[in-house]
């Protein structure tokens, strides 16, 4: 099968890259950067001769505007991306009778006071622009009638561009203290992790019949001062006084969700997925960028 992967570039893309290596079928990575082929998936016209000159039966949309807190500013370009990127891309495939693999957020929740993991027919109440653009995105998807997988991922982090892991690592070593607030709790996600499950569905073509939407992320629970704690000890960053702290001390246009950890058992009893420990996995992709300390 031939298989179009949207935002190459960026760290899902990254590491779907380096699964297709494995896989079967044949992968073309696109994006809007220097270094692949070029695809703009705001217009529909452009992914429909994208899709019959290479005979494209899935797409996998690595692609969106992520910035959280820019999104509330940035205008149009948002649902553009958001919302109206993915129904031109389930628009092609379903005129194909292709698949569309859809990666969407936790940040679709928030809005309700929450205590146990998010469930995937739960009500969206998104708290910002970001999170409302990525629910109207999925709701445009399936409006299509397109064969679909939405994948609702959570703090994403990889060997590649800017993330989490990569700014803690670099602010542990170098500052003598650090507040982090342990006030919004969730689950961090390794893009490998997601990246092999993504594969798993789509070369096992384990979609067929079970279009919907399914959450991804890795084992556990942590609040983001557990994560960065964890990210310093693995790195030997000892120096560095790590401190708790409330959402309210750092100022944000957008309220985040303060608890979002997402129930995983319809993924894994669908589709036979192996969901490793958030640590475990932070551990390994550490271990990749050299940066654990024995």
């Amino acid at each position: 099968m031939n298989i179009l992967v949207t935002g190459a570039g960026g760290q899902l893309g990254n590491e779907m890259q380096l699964v297709a290596k494995e896989s079967k079928d044949s992968f073309i990575f696109t994006d809007v950067c220097e270094g692949y082929t070029h695809l703009d998936i705001t217009s529909l016209e452009d992914i429909r001769k994208m899709v019959k000159e290479n005979d494209i039966r899935c797409i996998i949309n690595c692609a969106a505007w992520t910035n959280v807190d820019a999104a509330e500013t940035a205008g149009d370009i948002v649902e553009t991306l958001n919302a109206t990127a993915p129904e031109n891309l389930a628009k092609a495939m379903k005129e194909v009778d292709g698949l569309l693999v859809h990666v969407s957020t936790d940040y679709v929740f928030g809005g309700d006071p929450y205590n146990t993991p998010c469930k995937e027919d739960q009500k969206g109440t998104p708290t910002g622009v970001y999170g409302l653009t990525k629910l109207h995105g999925e709701e445009k998807i399936i409006a299509t009638g397109v064969n679909h997988i939405i994948l609702r991922t959570a703090w994403l982090y990889s060997e590649f561009g800017k993330n989490f892991v990569k700014t803690m690592l670099n602010l542990t070593a170098t500052k003598p203290q650090l507040k982090v607030v342990f006030d919004q709790c969730g689950t961090p996600t390794y893009a490998l992790d997601l990246a092999k499950a993504i594969n798993h569905i789509v070369e096992n073509r384990l979609f067929e019949g079970n279009s919907g939407i399914y959450h991804f992320s890795n084992e556990g629970v942590c609040s983001w001062y557990d994560f960065t704690v964890k990210i310093a000890r693995l790195a030997g960053n000892t120096e560095c006084n790590i401190q708790p702290c409330h959402s309210n001390e750092f100022p944000s246009p957008v309220t985040r969700p303060a608890y979002s950890v997402l129930d995983k058992t319809k993924i894994k009893e669908t589709f036979g997925i192996n969901i490793p420990y958030w640590v475990d996995s932070l551990e390994t992709c550490m271990r990749n960028m050299g940066a654990v300390k024995d």
